[in-house]
């Protein structure tokens, strides 16, 4: 483990255990740093004694670096795993896991995420996965400071260069694209059609009657471009804060045909989202039966905006082995090549 690995897990280990954002955000500084420095620089520190002489580098950051580059594990490391070991899924919810190879829900800093796209790649990678899909929020969803197609593009581009430098590992281009009223997305077609994944989702008018909601999700689930249908209630069981750090509370489900709107995501193809994130908890366990018994399609995801979320598809692999989802429907067990193949 080089000493930038063993900062970035640290990072992730805090972030997971739902550590203040400063802690976190001290290590994977100081992983960048040491990225920076080449082996030459980074011997003549160490044996200087000068590391911290280096802007975000403090005395804990140090004695990792020092540590791990000497083939050791970090003292800070070990205790972390002790104190936070991961949680061991057993049974049919442990083999989805086991089975998942990447995420398809996931944000970076360039909406409402708090890394770079490289770091919660570097994290996936870290637990395993083999791809990530890049979904941060379309232009609509202006507090999400969502992704006019201007900068969308340009993320495509980003994106490229990034997956020749990770290769075999791969970032796949996507966008979680709002719902309009009307049941169309939040994007141009040409751009919808030059993404890899596209989650369409509700985020506004949540408290429409079901006479106004089941038509617009069932418009958005057969649009072609449509390939998950992101947390489908919308409901919010915590209070969560919000980019800016505003406070949002927590709210009730969305109303709509449940068994219809199910029932078009099995004519069309669209996988529906078991949504991990501890907030969401989405579709709540009577509709994800549902959906199960009507024949759907799942996509087991974790709706990241920081790397240590990343680790929460665990939540959704036993929410989804509770109502009987076998791997072979869940698409994420998939490999790149069979997502993205016609």
């Amino acid at each position: 483990m080089t000493p930038a690995d063993a900062l970035r897990r640290i990072a992730f280990l805090l972030e997971r255990a739902r550590e203040p954002t400063y802690r976190v955000a001290a290590f994977r500084t100081a992983a960048g740093v040491v990225d920076g420095l080449s082996d030459t620089e980074l011997d003549r520190r160490i044996r200087t004694r000068t590391l911290t002489d280096l802007k975000g580098i403090g005395a804990k950051t140090a004695a990792v670096v020092v540590q791990a580059h000497a083939g050791e594990e970090p003292d800070y490391l070990a205790d972390l795993r002790a104190q936070h070991p991961p949680v061991e899924l057993e049974g049919a919810a442990g083999e989805l896991r086991r089975a998942l190879r990447g995420d398809l829900h996931t944000h970076s800093e360039w909406s409402d995420g708090g890394s770079p796209i490289r770091e919660m790649a570097l994290a996936a990678m870290g637990i395993g996965h083999e791809y990530l899909a890049l979904t941060d929020h379309s232009p609509r969803l202006t507090v999400a400071n969502g992704l006019s197609a201007e900068r969308l593009a340009r993320q495509l581009d980003v994106v490229a260069e990034l997956n020749e430098e990770l290769a075999p590992f791969r970032v796949l281009t996507g966008i979680e694209c709002d719902i309009n009223a009307d049941g169309s997305l939040d994007q141009t077609d040409e751009l919808l059609a030059r993404v890899d994944v596209v989650v369409a989702s509700v985020h506004s008018d949540l408290r429409a009657p079901a006479s106004q909601m089941t038509p617009r999700m069932l418009a958005a689930v057969a649009n072609p471009h449509t390939d998950v249908l992101g947390h489908c209630t919308g409901r919010l069981l915590v209070e969560r804060k919000q980019r800016g750090g505003k406070q949002q509370k927590p709210r009730p489900e969305s109303t709509f045909d449940a068994e219809a709107v199910f029932a078009a995501c099995v004519e069309h193809g669209t996988a529906v989202e078991v949504n991990s994130r501890p907030e969401r908890l989405d579709p709540p366990s009577r509709l994800l039966q549902l959906a199960a018994d009507l024949g759907c399609e799942f996509s087991i995801d974790t709706d990241a905006h920081a790397p240590g979320q990343l680790d929460w598809q665990g939540a959704g692999c036993e929410r989804a082995a509770a109502a009987g989802i076998t791997a072979d429907r869940i698409i994420n067990t998939r490999t790149a090549e069979e997502l993205l193949s016609p």
